[in-house]
């Protein structure tokens, strides 16, 4: 046993050298790398990682963590205008006053097995958003749009037994490199064009690209880059006289005043409920929903769980569980129509108090409020010599690219100046969408005052007016 082997790391409990010990007996082998020997010599890293060393006090590692955390600059600090799939909603109190009860949170990602409050919390939670949404199926929350859209994608894949799907370039950078992963390689996915002037998807490319081997057409609306696609019924059409399925992402606070995707002829329904009453979290707030019809076609090709309501032995008395729990991967993992491992089942909790809370005239409340708020930040920015809000010519919900191209200041060096005036401005598009130029994505919710936004407005002049650029990056700064 080497120097290394000898160690005894405070945090791993099996460092102890006589319990490693043992446990190599047990299985046969006398140094660890002998369980790495299938893994090529040129591809172990050899060197020492950069880490520090084992603080071996609670108190010396509580005090290190929060050290490194007071490094974060947070929304609560700065006014944030990041959006692009995760953005910074209102959290109702009640909504984290539920989701921290025992009855759900526990140590495995809100899942007690035998919870039975939870169906009900779930049946709940798939009730409203089958309202929400005009579908009559909804599933327990999965990891996050990302995977709600590859999987909607897999699932037409399967009902029509064919092996391409039209994807909309204008969506998320982030979840198209998870869908070309999650279909490699069962699914060819194959990039409709977009108008240049308007952001909408080019119909003539579209029909071009249409066949009989198309499985589906996947957009989103609103679209990754915040404008509303109008033409969800011509897309629905074309795509199902070619026996395809349409599929459509959508934004879920959105449909208090946009038509959700079911009455432009949507099949299935995919998106993020983050929106619903969950924290940012860094990113890690995020949970996905796929709907539809409830057609057997449809329900038996989800993978993850449905639950549902049905009478019991005793009269009057009514229970929920699993539907068709025979086609998920808990009940036959190498059966299962994909695996599926820990959802996000708090999430969907949340969502259901979030949503009770609302109700349709909340959502509709919500849903003016930010049009009122986007708008007015598109039209004064716009004011600004150099700068065109929104760059579509589009109606637009919530997000809008904003066009720096013509003030000769680089987004980069636009959010360096805000960050200074403690804002958090858009998202650089430079490098996904290289034909944008020096354009942002500007995320506009209920949480901006109209002093947030003046306060932005008058920032962006003052940058943009400014002789020269303001050398305001941090060392070692390379983001946008």
């Amino acid at each position: 046993m080497n120097e290394r082997d000898k160690k005894v790391h405070p945090y791993i409990p099996n460092s102890v050298p006589e319990v490693k010990a043992k446990m190599m007996k047990d299985i046969g082998i006398t140094d660890i790398e002998e369980l790495y020997k299938d893994i090529p010599e040129h591809l172990r890293f050899k060197g020492k990682m950069n880490l520090p060393d084992a603080l071996t006090s609670e108190y010396a590692l509580k005090r290190h963590v929060e050290g490194v955390l007071s490094k974060n600059l947070s929304c609560k600090d700065h006014i944030s205008f990041l959006g692009g799939g995760c953005w910074q909603h209102y959290v109702p109190a009640i909504c984290d006053e539920i989701n921290q009860r025992s009855e759900f949170l526990t140590a495995y990602a809100g899942e007690p097995y035998e919870d039975h409050g939870r169906f009900q919390s779930l049946f709940e939670y798939e009730s409203l958003m089958a309202e929400l949404l005009d579908m009559d199926v909804v599933n327990v929350p999965t990891y996050d749009w990302c995977q709600a859209a590859a999987t909607a994608i897999r699932m037409a894949g399967r009902i029509t037994g064919r092996n391409e799907i039209l994807v909309a370039d204008t969506v998320s950078p982030e979840r198209l490199a998870a869908i070309r992963n999650y279909c490699h390689p069962v699914m060819n996915v194959r990039l409709v064009k977009h108008c240049p002037q308007t952001g909408i998807m080019d119909l003539e490319d579209m029909e071009t690209k249409t066949s009989l081997k198309t499985a589906g057409v996947y957009f989103e609306n609103p679209s990754f880059l915040g404008f509303i696609e109008h033409q969800g019924e011509l897309i629905s059409e074309i795509t199902h006289k070619s026996g395809a399925i349409s599929i459509v992402g959508v934004d879920p606070v959105s449909l208090g005043v946009i038509r959700p995707p079911s009455q432009y002829g949507a099949d299935i329904v995919c998106g993020d409920i983050q929106c619903l009453g969950v924290h940012m979290f860094f990113g890690g707030g995020l949970g996905g929903f796929i709907a539809s019809r409830d057609e057997e076609k449809y329900v038996m090709e989800y993978p993850s769980r449905l639950f549902g309501i049905t009478k019991t032995a005793v009269e009057g008395e009514y229970g929920f569980g699993d539907v068709a729990y025979e086609r998920t991967s808990f009940a036959e993992r190498e059966e299962g129509k994909e695996f599926v491992g820990t959802h996000a089942a708090l999430w969907g909790i949340t969502a259901a108090v979030y949503l009770s809370l609302m109700g349709p005239q909340g959502m509709q409340e919500l849903n003016t409020v930010i049009l009122q708020k986007s708008h007015y930040l598109m039209k004064q920015l716009s004011a600004i010599s150099g700068v065109r809000a929104p760059y579509f010519k589009s109606s637009h919900f919530k997000e809008f690219v904003v066009d720096f191209n013509e003030t000769g200041k680089t987004v980069k060096d636009i959010n360096t100046y805000l960050r200074s005036k403690k804002i958090f401005g858009g998202k650089s598009l430079r490098s996904v969408f290289p034909e944008l130029g020096e354009s942002a994505l500007y995320c506009v919710t209920e949480i901006h005052t109209k002093e947030d936004l003046d306060s932005l407005i008058q920032a962006i002049r003052e940058i943009v007016d400014s002789a020269g650029i303001l050398d305001l990056r941090e060392e070692g700064s390379t983001d946008d």
